[in-house]
């Protein structure tokens, strides 16, 4: 246990929450605001906030005493910040997610050198009820006009760190300052004391045991509420195949818990669980409570504690056992179960690949830096409605950690907004590309309206499969980003986020060249590193980082109302508008709908979205057209040899609309021996793999810029994309689109050629085609 610091903290008797400056009071008086602090928060088994304000050195010297004084020792303490200044358990900021799935008596989360919004998320619900939260910082009052590490990263070129604002700390002191249940030693001052006077925390009583269960009973009574028995039962749906169980839940309500109880009960029966989530360490619970029951049911079990991650095995054929989402996407060694933890922090389109199991469960957390639960159910479970898989749905509600009413989990809601969400369905419900209004909304609109701020940033939510706590600084913040939004009677029915990009210096250019760091700027640096173009820094363009429309009002053209009205804002001041996201034919679509081309398809698929992402341009100045239309003719002329390789196994739908995508007409460019060959092939005198160059060619030209839109059925381009794109088999192709033989698949490829031969060869390629007909 640390020593007790003897340091000068002032106070004089006030009323409770009245923040007026005091002076004069001991080091005493500030000690005993730890200990009152605790001993409430013990009583009425919530949690309190300690703000330790001033000089690094001796806000960590009061961190001490304050943790001595409330009777917390070290082996109860968790350290984050830049050092250990406690003999206890310590984490950077950055190593913050150690704390998932774990509870601490106390968490010191010291902010004097950077304040990393994401490390507030992490660590404010690893803190157990009856325990203490401090926070060391800078002096309030001061603090929102410092610059410190996190600043620095949202300073991405060609803005230097005093363009960063100070609008998110702003906001957050002035949380601190506006709950109850958080006490403020400011410099040596008590500004407030933090004490709520609750009633004593009433015991939760035991949950009832379920009469038709058929997980063990000694399942059950390791349950702590009735919401984590509900949930425990409706896993037993598992069992069967063809079941999906799906259990929301804000953090601290015993999901993870739950869902190891049913993996061990499951192992025990002889099944194997697969267990998945965006990491590992966070579904560690999952494994430590399936292995505590294994024990407590007397199974024989082996912890293969060698293995990264643990696997648990049964003497039998059960077992849990984990994998990350793109290798569980696959159904590796095929479990009978798959637990899919964190669902909300995965995109639907890997979600959409677990529905393969026999049976799945999904546990999300519904407000949290994990995931946007409101995402999940929104842009998820219409898929999983629209399989074949009978749903069994859980809430859970009540806290286990600590008590329903606490403090700082309310504070912490609202400073994080981690349950942010859009306007009610009611309110926008009517909304049409006629009655918005456009809006572009500054930090300075959206700090001192929290309706506002909350719809902007809970829309922005659904818009991306993770949003972190560490977004809403970089909305209020980053000097690169703007925000633009349509307004149905004052409600934000569509925003858009958008990231100033480009307009390098020759010497960062250069860097990024060379392959050196440079923050932001993505397009650019794809541009220049991957492609080989140290100008594409040159031009200064807006990427789209995220842009969303209310799901009531979806489907009227309020997106594409949205991007021409920021077309016609900034097509005067930048050269591009742009951006880059996970392709789906859908996605494609929309964007080349509104005037965004093709520029580049990534060839390795995004481990956790399990999608390739395509880069797309929409031109605003000479200098934008060109660089879009270089990058253009680029990616034409490679694409047929990445599409055999590293791409043999894109959706061919994303192919066609990618392609389709592509700006300007590219004529066919074809030898006199190419054509003889291509000539020859419908009436069988030669055949594709002589040379599938000039096929592939021909294949480009239609996807890319059909001279007849009619020429071909959409089964037809899937051919052509899997058979002389993607060079796969005959008999793999022939399975996949459904052909009766190998035979019948190759006789349409034969009529596909004709058509296109017709199409876009001279007149003597005519000739040489009817002579082999």
């Amino acid at each position: 246990m640390p020593a007790t610091v003897s340091c000068p903290v002032k106070s004089v008797p006030r009323e409770r929450h009245d923040r007026q400056v005091h002076t004069g009071a001991s080091a005493t008086s500030g000690m005993n605001i730890a200990r009152s602090l605790r001993a409430e928060a013990r009583r009425a088994n919530e949690r309190r906030l300690l703000v330790l304000a001033g000089d690094p050195d001796r806000t960590r010297e009061r961190a001490a005493a304050a943790l001595d004084a409330a009777g917390i020792s070290s082996a109860e303490t968790t350290v984050v910040g830049p050092e250990s200044f406690l003999d206890c358990e310590h984490h950077e900021q950055s190593r913050a997610e150690e704390l998932l799935g774990r509870t601490r008596t106390a968490v010191v989360l010291d902010a004097h050198e950077e304040l990393r919004p994401d490390a507030v998320g992490r660590t404010v619900g690893a803190v157990d009820g009856g325990g203490l939260y401090v926070l060391l910082a800078p002096p309030l009052e001061t603090w929102p006009e410092e610059r410190d590490g996190f600043d620095a990263s949202l300073a991405v070129p060609p803005f230097s760190v005093e363009d960063v604002s100070g609008h998110f700390r702003r906001r957050f002191v002035e949380t601190l300052r506006a709950h109850r249940g958080i006490a403020i030693v400011d410099t040596g001052t008590i500004e407030q004391d933090g004490l709520t006077d609750p009633p004593p925390s009433r015991p939760v009583p035991s949950p009832t045991l379920p009469t038709d269960a058929w997980f063990r009973s000694e399942t059950y009574a390791q349950c702590l509420t009735d919401d984590q028995r509900d949930a425990v039962q409706a896993f037993e749906y598992l069992q069967t195949d063809g079941e999906a169980v799906v259990v929301e839940a804000d953090r601290g309500r015993g999901k993870s818990s739950a869902a190891g109880l049913a993996a061990g009960n499951l192992a025990a029966a002889d099944r194997d669980v697969l267990v998945t989530g965006p990491q590992y360490r966070s579904a560690a619970e999952v494994f430590a409570r399936a292995g505590h029951l294994l024990e407590t049911l007397g199974v024989d079990f082996t912890r293969d504690r060698s293995s990264d991650p643990q696997r648990l095995s049964v003497a039998g054929a059960g077992c849990v056992r984990y994998a990350p989402p793109d290798e569980a996407a696959s159904l590796p060694d095929g479990p009978d179960v798959v637990i899919v933890d964190e669902a909300a922090a995965l995109p639907v389109r890997r979600l959409e690949q677990f529905l393969d199991a026999p049976a799945v469960a999904f546990t999300t957390t519904v407000h949290g830096y994990e995931g946007a639960g409101r995402g999940f159910s929104v842009r998820f479970r219409d898929r999983l409605a629209e399989s074949d898989l009978a749903v069994t749905d859980v809430s859970m509600t009540t806290p286990i950690r600590y008590g329903d009413a606490d403090p700082v989990e309310v504070w912490a809601f609202r400073a994080l907004l981690l349950d942010a969400r859009p306007p009610v369905d009611q309110l926008i419900e009517d909304a049409t590309p006629e009655t918005v209004e456009y809006r572009r909304l500054s930090a300075a609109d959206l700090l001192p309206d929290e309706h506002l701020l909350r719809e902007v940033f809970g829309l922005l939510v659904l818009a991306h499969y993770r949003t972190e706590p560490s977004d809403l600084a970089r909305l209020l913040d980053a000097p690169n980003l703007t925000v633009r939004a349509l307004t149905h009677e004052g409600h934000v029915v569509a925003v858009a986020l958008l990231a100033q990009e480009g307009g390098l210096s020759a010497s960062t250019r250069a860097t990024m060249y060379e392959g050196g760091r440079v923050r932001g700027n993505m397009l650019p640096d794809v541009l220049s590193t991957q492609l080989r173009d140290e100008a594409a820094g040159v031009p200064v363009g807006q990427r789209v980082l995220r842009i969303a429309t209310h799901a009531a009002v979806r489907s009227r053209g309020l997106g594409s109302k949205l991007l021409s009205e920021i077309k016609a804002e900034f097509t005067d001041h930048v050269d591009w508008l742009g951006v880059s996201y996970g392709a789906t034919p859908e996605l494609v679509r929309f964007w080349a709908d509104n005037g965004y081309n093709t520029v580049h398809l990534a060839t390795s698929r995004n481990a956790t979205s399990g999608e390739y992402s395509v880069v797309m341009l929409d031109p605003c100045s000479d200098d934008g057209a060109a660089l879009a239309a270089r990058h253009g003719e680029w990616f034409q002329n490679r694409i047929a040899a990445v599409l055999s390789d590293p791409l043999d196994d894109c959706d061919p739908d994303v192919v066609r609309a990618v392609l389709r995508a592509t700006d300007g007409e590219r004529p066919v460019s074809l030898s006199e021996w190419d054509w003889r060959l291509v000539a020859g092939v419908p009436g069988g005198a030669s055949v594709l793999d002589t040379n599938p160059k000039p096929f592939r060619e021909l294949t480009r030209r239609r996807l890319s810029d059909p001279a007849d839109a009619t020429a071909l059925s959409a089964q037809e381009e899937r051919l052509l994309v899997r058979k002389v794109l993607q060079a796969h088999p005959w008999s793999a192709v022939a399975e996949e689109l459904a052909f009766v033989s190998e035979r019948e698949c190759m006789r349409t490829l034969g009529g596909i050629v004709e058509r296109l031969t017709r199409l876009y060869g001279d007149p003597w390629v005519q000739e040489e085609l009817d002579r082999h007909l």
